[in-house]
């Protein structure tokens, strides 16, 4: 029989604040009974204005409120519940938090919930923000639960609306349905798989990124399915390739105006094509322009030189 010794030096109560957790218990209603000190700390409300609430009401944002309904009611069932969920400070930010739920029963009926949280967000960022690779953490359905500030370089997004929300409205229409395979794929098979390539969102636009599943919902650290995110090679390549096309375009219109300058100075003043060239050079030093900018200004009647 497991219990506690007699005459131990701590109780309960020291049991659980040395957790470093917080640790919420609430009725089979919801109603909060028992509420930590690193709850206080984590979510922002006191014991003494916790106790007695609603737990929905209190940290449950009406985003999650039907997850959360779904956890109620398998622990009402008997079967606990870990994952990453978004929950509400008392300031109404939200975070990631880590939960593990359990039901307390007596002579097998449910008497009461008791639930250990931390943020996923401070638990999961030193394994996931090493990489520049955009990172987040996802449960089965594809809801965000974490999402690392990397997504904000690579793509656009802000990683605190992130939380709680589909990945689905950030890809193309056309690989949804791509995704949502691969996510069932990587739920139905632990560890990492093969990266794939799907459109997603960045700004206005849509390009293509190389997306990696592995899935730790068995790892008591993270509970979900982490998305390594970057902008894919073929893209980055298009997109390097692209800007050297416009930079050698630039470079042999600004050429092409240069030549077209120093035929009209010859043609007009009989200056050789060297000495129109150097007119045009020097010009430019004297009123630190651009030679590009002198051509144009020749070319267009704005001056020719001789003033």
């Amino acid at each position: 029989m497991v219990g506690a010794l007699d005459g131990a030096p701590f109780d309960a109560e020291e049991q659980l604040a040395a957790l470093g957790q917080a640790v919420i218990s609430t009725d089979p209603a919801g109603v909060i009974v028992y509420w930590n000190a690193a709850a206080e700390g984590l979510y922002g409300w006191s014991a003494r204005e916790a106790v007695g609430r609603n737990i929905a009401s209190l940290n449950v944002p009406e985003m999650t409120q039907d997850l959360a309904e779904d956890i109620m009611a398998a622990l009402r069932a008997g079967v606990p519940w870990s994952g990453g969920f978004p929950v509400r400070r008392k300031d109404g930010t939200m975070f990631p938090a880590l939960v593990t739920d359990a039901g307390i029963y007596r002579d097998g009926a449910l008497v009461g919930i008791v639930g250990v949280s931390t943020n996923l967000g401070t638990a999961v960022r030193p394994l996931l923000e090493r990489s520049t690779d955009a990172a987040m953490v996802m449960r089965s359905d594809a809801v965000i639960t974490y999402a690392s500030p990397a997504v904000r370089e690579l793509f656009g997004w802000e990683d605190t609306a992130l939380v709680g929300a589909s990945i689905t409205p950030l890809l193309h229409e056309e690989d949804r349905r791509a995704l949502a395979d691969f996510l069932e794929r990587a739920v139905a098979e632990p560890g990492a798989h093969p990266p794939v390539e799907l459109r997603v969102r960045r700004g206005e636009a849509w390009i293509w990124a190389e997306v990696a599943l592995t899935n730790l919902l068995d790892d008591p650290l993270v509970r979900g399915v982490v998305c390594n995110m970057r902008v894919s090679p073929a893209q980055t390549a298009r997109e390097e390739a692209e800007a050297r096309a416009a930079q050698l375009q630039m470079a042999l219109e600004s050429r092409l105006v240069i030549e077209q300058a120093k035929g009209y100075l010859t043609a007009r003043h009989g200056y050789p094509p060297e000495d129109a060239f150097d007119r045009l050079r020097s010009y430019a030093r004297s009123r630190h322009l651009g030679i590009h900018e002198v051509s144009r200004q020749v070319l267009e009647g704005e001056t020719d030189l001789l003033c």
